[in-house]
């Protein structure tokens, strides 16, 4: 019952955006600047002042973390691998590897997290996210790069560990690690002021998921947009599953980590395939369809695990 009480919510809300898409009452200019407001400073001020409060000590399980990335290098492995067995456009295989094993964290794995293990959880969620998203985005472009038409043969790492480091969720949750090591206690006046801006993170980060919804491109590009659904959302919190299974870990500790295993493709992959020569209506079809399909796939992941 607590599963169907978590995801159930969290879909009515998505599915609310994507009602005042339609109904025009969120208009591309409002998107784009209420997804910068969400991104630059509601779930930076979340992150932040969950993890700033942490110990460490009891919050960070280095074993959780290191199976995580784990899992993210063999799923970028495995998809890597099928695109050698279906007949895809150059351009598509970057997109589809990135699609397969690129987690939507901080939209939907945080809420989800959040809703469902409360704020224990989502403290080790959000250390737990900073080492996934550096992972997650460093792959994504260099198999974009590595695809491109324009590929000159030269991988620019510096440049992308650079872009990814300046991620606003990896330097809140590095500079909450920071405050939390060093025993730094935040004035009354800044704490206040973090809880009025994280308030409406996860509220309207679900609502701009579900007003970016759009489901046009799937019927045209459906078989490999359900392959890479199904290594998203089954095949990846699965492995993960067994693995922290197989170590020993207790659910407590891992949960998060799987939850975010378990999270639908990033809509962060839409933007970088516009901007790295992948293609973007793959990348949208992906995210749609994998994020409904995530309504189900979490009941099933958080009933099992």
């Amino acid at each position: 019952m607590h599963v169907l009480s978590t995801i159930v919510p969290i879909f009515i809300v998505i599915l609310l955006g994507l009602a005042a898409r339609q109904k025009g009452l969120f208009t591309p200019d409002f998107m784009s600047q209420a997804n910068r407001v969400v991104y630059y400073i509601g779930i930076p001020a979340l992150i932040f002042s969950a993890v700033s409060k942490s110990n460490l000590q009891t919050d960070m399980n280095v074993s959780v973390i290191l199976i995580a990335l784990l899992v993210i290098l063999l799923l970028f492995g495995l998809s890597w691998g099928i695109t050698r067995f279906l007949n895809m456009q150059r351009r598509l295989k970057g997109s589809f590897i990135q699609s397969s094993m690129h987690s939507n964290i901080g939209y939907i794995a945080l809420a989800v997290i959040y809703y469902y293990l409360g704020q224990a959880g989502f403290v080790k969620a959000a250390i737990i996210a900073s080492f996934v998203i550096i992972l997650q985005n460093i792959l994504a472009v260099a198999i974009l790069q590595f695809y491109s038409e324009k590929n000159t043969g030269k991988l620019d790492l510096k440049d992308t560990l650079h872009k990814t480091l300046v991620n606003p969720v990896i330097l809140s949750a590095l500079a909450g690690i920071l405050f939390s090591l060093f025993n730094i206690d935040t004035p009354v006046v800044f704490d206040r002021a973090l809880d009025i801006l994280k308030g409406m993170a996860l509220p309207m980060a679900l609502l701009i998921i579900g007003a970016s919804l759009s489901f046009e491109k799937v019927r045209s590009r459906f078989k490999h947009v359900m392959i890479a659904s199904f290594l998203k959302l089954i095949i990846s919190p699965a492995v993960g599953l067994v693995l922290y299974r197989l170590f020993g870990l207790p659910a407590e500790h891992y949960m998060p980590a799987l939850i975010i295993l378990a999270s639908p493709s990033a809509t962060l992959t839409y933007i970088l395939a516009k901007e790295i020569d992948g293609d973007p209506d793959y990348a949208v079809a992906v995210i749609s369809l994998c994020t409904i399909l995530s309504g189900a796939t979490f009941g099933i992941w958080l009933s099992v695990a």
